[in-house]
């Protein structure tokens, strides 16, 4: 692994992890850290290139953030890990399942996408727009190039096919606000689509587990206690 990821620990027990939207970083989940700690080991985890994880060398991909969390939890020496991802954060763990799942014990996926399809139009288009306009600038600044990356993650990925995720048979919530930027029928079909998966629409929009984390945390601690005695 060319870079060390950042991360923030709380607590002890169960390792819990948790995996950021574009963009962002761990800070995003001060209320579930703070929340759950009590009972689990909290482990906030900066993507490469986000918050104040390097960038590296490496592909800025799904597929190679998919590694970076196997090699973190190898040199950690974690495993039966609770894990959670939100927007990218979920796909990424969605993309971990399919090929790691013996690593997880449950999976919490919040305001996830298969595919640009399940985006509403009214996000997606802007989204595009930007790609292209930092594109044309990537060459010659920095931060046109580090943003044409980060748009580019919401532009040709996940590409997820609705059949793979049949795969799936960890226990899973599927989670998302009533006004999500993901269209409610993409995550019902999500929800529909893997084996032993739960759906909590609730109120709010996309930033639920921040904005709305006492009802987010409710939903997913009622989650865990059937999840885990499995």
């Amino acid at each position: 692994m060319d870079i060390s990821l950042y991360y923030q620990e709380k607590g002890k027990g169960i390792p819990f992890v948790l995996l950021h939207g574009n963009s962002e970083s761990g800070d995003y989940f001060k209320n579930q850290i703070e929340y759950f700690s009590k009972d689990f080991r909290m482990i906030a985890i900066d993507t490469r290139g986000q918050g104040k994880s390097p960038r590296g060398t490496a592909p800025f991909t799904m597929e190679q953030f998919v590694e970076d969390l196997n090699n973190f939890l190898e040199k950690l020496e974690i495993s039966n890990i609770i894990l959670l991802g939100f927007s990218d954060g979920a796909n990424i763990a969605m993309k971990f399942a399919l090929k790691y799942s013996n690593k997880i014990k449950a999976l919490i996926l919040n305001g996830g996408n298969l595919n640009t399809k399940g985006v509403k139009k009214i996000i997606q288009i802007p989204i595009e727009m930007g790609y292209r306009l930092t594109k044309i600038f990537s060459k010659k600044s920095k931060d046109a190039k580090k943003n044409m990356e980060l748009l580019g993650l919401m532009v040709n990925e996940p590409n997820i096919k609705i059949e793979e995720i049949h795969s799936i048979q960890i226990p899973t919530l599927v989670i998302a606000g009533k006004n999500d930027m993901i269209k409610e029928k993409h995550t019902r079909e999500i929800a529909y689509n893997i084996q032993n998966a739960e759906l909590s629409i609730i109120s709010g929009n996309h930033f639920i587990a921040n904005k709305e984390s006492e009802r987010f945390n409710r939903e997913v601690e009622k989650f865990l206690l059937k999840a885990l005695k499995k």
